[in-house]
């Protein structure tokens, strides 16, 4: 028992791990998220283009080839990153080209007539963006946002592959250890779907309360 409990500590490790990459990758991806989601609606050809190439390019290729390019080519180069870095650059921007799709699929999605009601109240293109379409949007995006969480938490795990110890590259060491797959594989499976749970109570947490709030934004 108390070998086991030890072999539990380093699951534990790798859970912790497992996070971190899941927070930091997260916030990667919701910023590339905006950032391309808003440049595909740009008025300027140069942004639209820069923003389509990076969505298509992540999207098109495979997030393993991305994570080894990471990890393995960028020190060629001279921009050496750990294991950690390398994992949330990958994930993050990798993530982040399926939610920009989300981002620009939801602003799009909001009616006309917000946007005749901000050129009737005199906004700015990007004041009418700011405090009224955005939000709106918001609310539309989070959750596709939520399943690109939890997409990014589930993906986390190849990064076992560049020796990071995450929640499955503790089992694989426990399992090495001690010759046992099903006790290490069943716990990292219910340790992964109580974190992917977690994501989902948090994101309708989110749009209870910004539905809630919504009303003082339509104009």
């Amino acid at each position: 028992m108390t070998q086991w409990s030890g072999y539990f500590g380093l699951i534990l490790q790798g859970a912790l791990v497992t996070i971190e990459l899941t927070l930091m990758g997260s916030v990667l991806a919701l910023f590339m998220a905006f950032v391309a989601g808003m440049g595909r609606l740009s008025r300027f050809f140069v942004l639209r283009a820069l923003a389509t190439a990076y969505i298509e390019f992540f999207r098109g290729t495979s997030i393993f080839v991305q994570l080894f390019f990471a990890y393995f080519v960028l020190p060629l180069i001279g921009l050496e990153l750990t294991p950690l870095q390398a994992g949330v650059l990958a994930l993050g921007l990798n993530v982040g080209a399926y939610a920009a799709e989300v981002v620009r699929g939801a602003v799009q999605s909001i009616g006309g007539e917000q946007y005749e009601a901000c050129v009737a109240l005199n906004l700015g293109r990007w004041q009418g963006m700011r405090h009224v379409i955005l939000p709106q949007a918001l609310l539309v995006m989070l959750p596709t946002f939520g399943n690109n969480a939890i997409e990014l938490l589930k993906a986390t795990s190849v990064v076992s592959l560049i020796s990071l110890a995450d929640l499955t590259f503790q089992a694989q060491v426990v399992r090495a250890q001690t010759g046992n797959t099903m006790v290490p594989f069943t716990t990292i499976l219910i340790i992964y779907f109580i974190l992917a749970l977690l994501i989902s109570w948090g994101v309708r947490s989110l749009e209870r309360r910004m539905a809630r709030g919504l009303d003082g934004v339509r104009v």
